[in-house]
């Protein structure tokens, strides 16, 4: 029986992204999608490409939440290991997945798939395929933990597939309104109270600095699309009743 409200997390896996080497553009994209099914990433962590922080990490997480995301460490070199940690932590053989195995094999010429390339095709016992249509090296599932790539274009393909086929709850449904020279000292007390009265929705103050003024933007997220309307109705009036002019939306970047 589906979770009627899951919560996610995001393991974010690879020492180029502690050592500040590369970027992570995956979270915010994953946050997204899954808010648009009803599944909030609640909690994301960054982790190196050690063995037993991830074999510890994913047992940790994937008994705490509904879905458990891992990006990165799936390609053929040998610092991508997430995939024989993932089949550690579930305590099952690490061993070529027959489908994926026939697969890559068939793409490469022969002589190509090589031991690195064999890696990708090899994968816990058990696991079902995530696929994606820009390259032949599929992701995988293992219980409540999706094992994607960590370069963005192959996870968002990954995404794509796998997207439809998880089970989520209600849409997070976000508003915003801002005000430019506004502090967020001036209007806390204000929007403590509006949250106290709306518990059920999450309600975010996000000050920001821009070359036409600073100011602050006010972010109520929600299941129910009538209460988030409320609340941001709510703190619309709060701005103006503190002799601002409240704009609809986020501030443009």
């Amino acid at each position: 029986m589906p979770v009627t409200n899951p919560t996610a997390c995001l393991l974010v896996i690879g020492n180029e992204v502690l050592s500040g080497r590369t970027q992570d553009a995956n979270i915010r994209f994953l946050a997204i999608g899954l808010g648009e099914i009803g599944i909030p990433l609640r909690e994301v962590r960054v982790i190196p490409d050690v063995a037993q922080i991830i074999i510890d990490t994913v047992n940790e997480v994937r008994a705490k939440f509904d879905y458990v995301f891992t990006t990165g460490g799936i390609g053929p070199t040998h610092d991508d290991i997430t995939s024989e940690c993932v089949a550690a932590a579930f305590g099952v053989p690490w061993e070529p997945h027959p489908e994926a195995w026939a697969r890559m094999e068939k793409t490469y010429p022969p002589g190509g798939f090589n031991t690195a390339r064999q890696r990708m095709a090899t994968m816990p016992r058990g696991a079902t395929l995530i696929e994606n249509a820009l390259s032949v090296a599929p992701g995988f599932q293992i219980g409540n933990v999706y094992v994607m790539a960590g370069v963005p274009r192959v996870m968002q393909s990954m995404w794509e597939w796998l997207a439809p086929r998880l089970h989520g709850g209600p849409k997070i449904v976000s508003r915003a309104v801002h005000a430019l020279g506004l502090p967020e000292g001036v209007i806390a007390e204000g929007l403590a109270t509006i949250q106290a009265k709306h518990p059920n929705v999450d309600l975010g103050s996000y000050p920001f600095y821009r070359p036409s003024g600073n100011g602050v933007a006010l972010v109520a997220k929600g299941t129910d699309a009538v209460t988030v309307e409320t609340v941001i109705a709510e703190v619309t009036a709060l701005i103006a009743g503190l002799g601002k002019v409240p704009i609809q939306g986020e501030p443009d970047s």
